[in-house]
């Protein structure tokens, strides 16, 4: 029986990257021995076990094959006489098919370390295309690293999408992908390598479209220019140019989290009034206010913003946002005594307060320009 360390814990030691958890494989055993050993089986579709102190995952090698369509179609077989080899060629991209024995000695059968010096993503075997999620993966791997794909593996993807494959992807599994994506250091790659691959009008259609009609530039240097913030504001600034109903569509389709779909939605609304604040009088801005909810949830509007600059810096405007004159006359308008205006005005309670409110935000607009 031999244990080694596989997948991604190999991959970012050779990259210099921190190590965060660990992935074995163990070759020549049963899981009568696992047990034997105080391993804990956790897997129902194969043989995965718990170490009895370190709590990582031990799996025990195996070979897997097609049985059906999309993601979920496989059949796995693991035995003592699985080799270590046979297990790596099951793994989706070279550099994540490397392993290191307990001895320290590298096991790279199929040319990642090379890979990995030469920034390419490429796929084992011709089973990569048996998984659909793969083509996902590649896109994040490429927004992480910053590798382009290999030639042979972009083709395998275009091919893996003409055949349907990315029809069987589920909702969640698509956000899994594109949250991921989306929060990895380079956004617009993933976003790439969907368009190059052809997937991104079978995975996000309304994205496809604008990419159709010449926007991916745009789309791509948004994502650029957002990378400063976090995955809400990206999501939303890879939808803006979208009409509300499509950025709606769009949520619903990879079943996106209410923060994201909250933020993505208002920026259909309010992108060109946000972006155009500076020439509004205080009526204008007191309306921006109430429609972003920003009496309340002032993060709501501040990520607002945020998109808006993303989209005014990739297009090359350079006019800045008016961040100090809505955040004067948001403090303005909560000045108000809210509860006593209520009970001077009983009877037009929220009428009253507006009216106050705008009045403040005239008054300290007036006094500061």
């Amino acid at each position: 029986m031999k244990t080694y360390a596989v997948g991604g814990s190999v991959r970012d030691e050779l990259l210099g990257l921190p190590v965060a958890d660990r992935d074995w494989v163990v070759v020549g055993a049963t899981p009568e021995a696992m047990a034997k050993l105080g391993f804990r089986p956790v897997g129902s579709d194969f043989p995965v076990f718990l170490h009895p102190e370190t709590h990582e995952e031990y799996a025990l090698a195996r070979t897997e094959r097609k049985t059906g369509p999309g993601y979920k179609g496989f059949s796995f077989h693991a035995a003592p006489d699985v080799s270590l080899e046979e297990d790596l060629r099951r793994r989706d991209l070279t550099i994540n098919a490397m392993a290191r024995a307990e001895d320290g000695t590298l096991v790279d059968p199929y040319g990642g370390k090379a890979d990995l010096e030469r920034g390419v993503l490429r796929h084992v075997s011709e089973a990569f295309a048996e998984d659909p999620v793969r083509i996902l993966r590649v896109a994040r791997f490429s927004a992480r690293f910053g590798f382009d794909v290999a030639p042979e593996t972009m083709a395998l993807l275009r091919k893996m999408v003409e055949a349907g494959e990315a029809d069987h992807l589920v909702p969640e599994r698509v956000w899994q992908e594109l949250a991921r994506g989306l929060g990895e250091a380079k956004p617009a790659r993933f976003v790439t390598v969907l368009a190059q691959s052809g997937a991104l009008g079978r995975v996000l259609p309304e994205i496809g479209a604008l990419a159709d009609a010449g926007g991916l530039p745009l789309v791509l240097a948004r994502l650029d220019a957002a990378t400063a913030y976090a995955t809400p504001v990206r999501f939303a600034a890879l939808t803006v140019g979208l009409p509300p109903q499509a950025v709606r569509h769009l949520c619903e389709r990879v079943n996106a989290p209410g923060e994201c779909r909250d933020l993505a939605e208002l920026t259909a609304r309010e992108r060109a009034a946000a972006e155009g604040a500076t020439g509004l009088g205080p009526e204008g801005l007191f309306a921006l206010l109430e429609r972003t909810d920003a009496f309340r949830r002032p993060d709501r509007l501040a990520r607002l913003l945020e998109v808006c600059e993303s989209d005014l810096n990739a297009r090359g405007l350079s006019r800045p946002l008016p961040r100090d004159r809505i955040e004067l006359a948001r403090r303005a308008a909560l000045e108000i005594d809210a509860a006593a205006i209520a009970r001077e005005h009983p009877g037009n309670v929220a009428s009253a307060i507006r009216e106050a409110r705008l009045a403040r935000i005239t008054e300290r607009l007036a006094a500061d320009p």
